[in-house]
């Protein structure tokens, strides 16, 4: 009897022990990874059809645009998967892309129901064979062998002398910025570390790994550790160093110097005792540790960092990746924003900018940065409104069940809010200790901050006073990404649900 799910072509089970016990939870992973950010090869779409469209949570629809323009919009976006058209009655027309994860696919017989087309991003491994092929036969056919040893041996020379120069280079950039900033020894981290022991590893993210350790002179540290396969390298790194290096306040984690040497290139700031936020909030045993009051204190501390990058810094720096796992809680339960490598810094009069290249964590972006790669000191403001939002629900903002429906956080939050009923989004484990009219104002306050336009946001300073005074509150408008269901006759058969935004999730390991 085949298996109740199965993966579609170029795809495998992620974990094939677990499903041949018919557990499919861990769903299917591509046989061969994409290759976006690699210039020299594009990813490529394949068509499949006869699908029930994916789960649409997570999608962006424009109806005004054809299939060409709709495969470069998802093309130009590496945190796009897959494309389709949004008229599914056959007309070609419309397009809908599909963010993160794809959920809830089926595939049909064409006879018995109705097609439905959908271009999936694949990686272009003919192109890479290719070229690989090309290679192998240019060295065979036109390079003697003699002359094909000479020549490696001159290479293997540039690249050590190459590497050795890009590595002075790293060192000089990081130097020329943060000349104050002390340049730790390896050996000095090795044996704090006790030789990065896996027992003393405290958490894991797109970097790389962090450990803590302990120097000679007892200060407990914390050591990012730049992993060779990271998303992320020598520039984030550089740019980390950069930015966090001079700011100094109270609200923000303190890089107390780095370590290049070798392979290795390290972090070391200071050690936070109660590790990150969301080990606390999304835990339901810990999350009784965070009382109403706590919570509300940490609330104030990220605004106040916020505040400080944002207006009274060096440079108005914009973080890109403020999450629950990017605030950490020193043993007095003091919240501190931390992980700079996303962050841009505007100089002068500059308060907004824009990238070819979108970076951070689906779940917290506002929508004109997901979508258009458009960022400023509001898009932080829409992380925030997320963040406080899930302080105050102790949940994550992915799809929930309500109502027959499925929503994120911020698409419950709303329901509830225009219901009159926002209370109801209050974790159990701080009802007993928080005040109603206080945390009525937060989830007032965070709403504002998520309404779909940057104009309509307010800013940091703003927020603080909103929070800590008694003023009164404007009416949210609709926040982004909140997800609309369109008519059963509309969507026919398959009964798909489509986005006038993005509905964004978490992407771990960014």
């Amino acid at each position: 009897m085949n298996p109740m799910c199965q993966c579609l072509e170029g795809f495998s089970p992620k974990s094939p022990q677990e499903w041949d016990m018919r557990n499919w939870t861990k769903g299917c992973v591509r046989t061969k990874p994409l290759t976006c950010n690699d210039i020299s090869i594009n990813d490529i779409f394949v068509k499949f059809v006869a699908l029930k469209v994916p789960d649409t949570t997570h999608t962006w629809l424009d109806e005004n645009i054809g299939l060409d323009e709709c495969r470069a919009r998802c093309l130009n976006n590496c945190s796009c998967m897959a494309f389709s058209n949004s008229d599914i009655r056959g007309s070609g027309s419309g397009c809908v892309l599909w963010f993160g994860d794809l959920i809830d696919m089926r595939q049909f017989n064409t006879k018995q129901t109705r097609e439905q087309d959908l271009y999936i991003r694949m990686a272009n491994a003919e192109s890479q064979s290719e070229s690989k092929m090309n290679i192998r036969t240019i060295v065979a056919i036109t390079i003697p062998t003699l002359c094909g040893v000479l020549l490696l041996s001159v290479y293997v020379v540039y690249r050590i002398r190459r590497n050795l120069v890009e590595k002075s280079m790293v060192r000089d950039n990081i130097e020329k910025h943060v000349e104050d900033l002390p340049l730790f020894a390896l050996p000095t981290i090795s044996m704090a570390t006790s030789n990065f022991w896996i027992e003393n590893k405290i958490g894991q993210g797109g970097f790389g790994p962090v450990y803590k350790g302990k120097l000679s002179d007892g200060r407990q540290i914390a050591v990012k550790r730049l992993s060779r396969s990271s998303g992320q390298g020598v520039t984030e790194f550089i740019n980390e160093v950069k930015l966090i290096a001079k700011l100094q306040h109270r609200n923000l984690v303190r890089l107390l110097g780095c370590c290049i040497q070798g392979q290795e290139k390290l972090l070391i700031y200071e050690y936070m005792a109660n590790g990150s936020l969301d080990s606390f909030i999304f835990d339901h045993t810990k999350g009784k540790l965070l009382s109403w009051p706590h919570r509300f204190h940490i609330i104030l501390g990220i605004a106040r960092g916020l505040l400080y990058l944002h207006q009274d810094s060096r440079l108005r720096i914009i973080h890109r990746d403020l999450k629950a796992s990017n605030v950490l809680l020193d043993d007095k339960l003091n919240s501190k924003i931390s992980d700079f490598g996303m962050a841009k810094a505007f100089g002068g009069d500059q308060t907004e900018g824009n990238t070819d290249r979108v970076v951070g964590t689906y779940g917290y972006m506002a929508p004109e940065y997901a979508v258009d790669g458009l960022f400023s000191v509001k898009s932080d403001v829409f992380s925030f409104g997320i963040l406080l939002l899930e302080i105050i629900c102790g949940s994550k903002n992915r799809a929930l069940s309500y109502a027959n429906n499925t929503y994120n956080l911020v698409g419950y939050a709303w329901t509830l809010w225009k219901e009159g009923n926002a209370l109801q989004l209050i974790d159990s484990n701080i009802k007993d200790s928080c005040i109603d009219s206080e945390v009525l104002r937060c989830i007032q306050v965070s709403l504002v901050c998520m309404q779909h336009y940057p104009e309509d946001r307010p800013t940091m300073t703003s927020v603080i006073r909103m929070l800590d005074s008694e003023m009164e509150l404007v009416d949210p408008k609709e926040p982004g990404f909140f997800p609309r269901k369109v008519s059963n006759e509309a969507t026919n058969q398959n009964e798909i649900s489509l986005n006038n935004e993005i509905s964004v999730t978490s992407l771990d390991g960014r």
